[in-house]
């Protein structure tokens, strides 16, 4: 068994997730999530999908950055495009 470091919960399903050099445990996605998920700097979401980066600031879109005043961000998906 081992001990969610967000709830607490000690589960013997929880799992590790190893980011930048760190190891860290959890009983579930939605405790990951809380835990190590950006939060959007224009609008306060979590970024749970890629997100954007623009220089040390995060946002969950392009829109949230260009609302924020950045430059020359752009959603990646092209339109019409299907996957």
């Amino acid at each position: 068994m081992a001990v969610c470091e967000t709830c607490g919960n000690d589960y013997d399903m929880a799992f590790e997730v190893r980011a930048q050099g760190a190891v860290h445990t959890f009983d579930c996605f939605q405790c990951a999530i809380e835990a190590m998920a950006p939060i959007c700097e224009h609008c306060g979401t979590k970024v749970i999908g890629h997100g954007v980066q623009a220089g040390d600031h995060w946002y969950c879109c392009a829109h949230c950055a260009r609302q924020e005043g950045t430059k020359g961000i752009v959603d990646r998906v092209m339109a019409g495009s299907a996957t």
